[in-house]
């Protein structure tokens, strides 16, 4: 079985004008909201073993902010900054962990999530994927390299504001 966390970054800062899209940092609300999706990945025993990570400055601070343990084989990768679901998908079938979390940007990784499940959670939010999101999915494979859409089934999903 392989496990995958689904996240959309956390709230982002648009007071910054003269940054480009790519270098935007986390607001306030952003930077508890990630605290407390670590907090939640903890308390339920969702420690991803590989992390695939969008190269824009809100993903990276999203994820130190999660205060994952040390040690987790993690990459930066240029392709997931405002991937489509498909570019997901492809960089997802290279994964070699067991529990891979893939944090990125909306349209592409709502519309993965959507799309990689058989059905989605019961949710009002799901098919908005707002800042935070994070879809648990697992499926019934021995190698990334077979995952498909709707191949999987949705275990947990969250946004920060139920936390």
């Amino acid at each position: 079985m392989k496990r995958l966390i689904l996240m959309r970054h956390a709230k982002s800062d648009w007071s910054g004008a003269s940054l480009n899209d790519h270098d935007r940092s986390l607001n306030a609300r952003g930077r508890s909201s990630a605290h407390a999706l670590g907090d939640w990945l903890r308390q339920e025993g969702l420690i991803p073993d590989e992390v695939l990570c969008s190269s824009a400055t809100r993903t990276r601070e999203t994820l130190t902010l999660l205060a994952l343990p040390e040690g987790i084989e993690t990459s930066f990768a240029r392709k997931l900054y405002l991937a489509s679901m498909d570019e997901i998908l492809v960089q997802l079938q290279r994964a070699q962990g067991d529990t891979v979390l893939v944090l990125g940007h909306n349209p592409g990784i709502g519309m993965c999530a959507d799309a990689i499940v058989t059905a989605p959670p019961d949710h009002p939010q799901f098919m908005a994927y707002p800042t935070g999101a994070t879809l648990v999915a697992d499926f019934e494979i021995d190698d990334w390299s077979a995952v498909g859409w709707h191949r999987g089934k949705s275990a947990h999903f969250v946004v920060p504001r139920e936390l």
